[in-house]
């Protein structure tokens, strides 16, 4: 396995110093939700295996079900071609997303 510093030396973060993250459950491949990442959310994701994430909103880190216990366990870890995405393959604990429901892509649109 890599260290840290190899992986993140693959990632390509932007102007913000922010790389999306997309969360897929690791058994069922279903699409749970999309977060930011820092530099320092992947570091700490890698080295406990809970995922964590950048708030933009908030401008701080958070784990993933801190507060409602809905936690993400790391899986696997991926990086895209282009190294400006991420894709981590997730033990979701409850609900992915903030409305209580299970992923964020719940509102399927008509056309």
């Amino acid at each position: 396995m890599k260290n840290t510093s190899d992986i993140l030396k693959q990632i390509a973060f932007d102007e913000r110093g922010l790389v999306p993250a997309i969360a897929q459950h690791w058994q069922t491949d279903e699409v749970l939700m999309l977060a930011w990442m820092n530099r320092q959310a992947v570091e700490k994701t890698l080295s406990t295996g809970q995922v964590h994430y950048w708030s933009r909103s908030r401008q701080s880190l958070w784990r993933k079900g801190e507060t409602s216990g809905h936690t993400q366990i790391l899986k696997e870890f991926y990086v895209d071609c282009d190294g400006d995405t991420l894709l981590l393959k997730v033990d979701q604990n409850g609900p992915a997303c903030h409305t209580g429901e299970k992923t964020c892509f719940f509102r399927k649109m008509d056309f």
